[in-house]
């Protein structure tokens, strides 16, 4: 009996647990992993380097247009090139993306130019050989893929995020993110309906990571 290819769609906020449960996934099931945050990253590292200002939508549409995208796939994960070079982990998550990926993120021009990309992904996984594909970010459920197998949303208080952060030794402001990311006209941050709303506050990632991959072991014993 052939397995299905399974889509699996997590979004959430900022250290709300979308990462580490997706690596889990990924690691588990044999998924595709796509963190389609560290695209945007990728992107508003793309666009400082080329001096586009983020109050400056036309030079960003401009940018973004113009953007060269593909993927190379290490082990389980799917990591985005602009015109064939990589992003070192250490510039994806410096003060200056931190600063600016939200605002270059709200630009319709930015999100329209990776739509097509992201999607793309399934068939990266496809052709890898892989049992499904595990994307994770803030309109995967709502946008990217709306009909996935399985959608999750994941939640946790702004408070214990900021500690989660601080506790990666990283900078985020973690309020301002979900304002911007919340608030935004294009595809905005929320629970896609019909998703399963997670909140992870309380609960240890071995707790996530369980509850988020019962229903997905369920479907692939089934096998269909």
């Amino acid at each position: 009996m052939a397995l299905p290819f399974l889509i699996v769609a997590i979004d959430g906020g900022a250290a709300a647990g979308k990462s580490t449960t997706a690596r889990a996934l990924s690691a588990r099931f044999n998924l595709l992993h796509v963190d389609t945050g560290s695209y945007y990253r990728a992107v508003t590292h793309e666009l400082l380097r080329l001096g586009v200002a983020t109050d400056d939508p036309g030079a960003i549409a401009a940018a973004a247009a113009g953007l060269a995208l593909g993927t190379r796939v290490e082990g389980r994960n799917a990591r985005i090139e602009i015109a064939g070079r990589g992003v070192e982990e250490a510039d994806l998550r410096g003060p200056a993306v931190n600063a600016a990926v939200s605002h270059f993120a709200a630009v319709p021009a930015v999100r329209a130019a990776l739509l097509a990309y992201q999607r793309d992904q399934a068939r990266v996984a496809r052709e890898g050989g892989f049992a499904g594909l595990v994307m994770e970010g803030r309109d995967i459920g709502t946008v990217i893929f709306p009909e996935a197998d399985f959608r999750f949303f994941l939640h946790a208080d702004p408070a214990e995020r900021a500690r989660r952060r601080a506790a990666e030794g990283q900078q985020d402001s973690i309020a301002e993110r979900d304002r911007l990311d919340s608030s935004r006209k294009a595809s905005p941050l929320q629970c896609p309906a019909g998703a399963t709303d997670l909140d992870s506050t309380h609960l240890s990632l071995e707790e996530v990571v369980a509850r988020v991959s019962a229903p997905i072991a369920a479907r692939f014993a089934a096998g269909a």
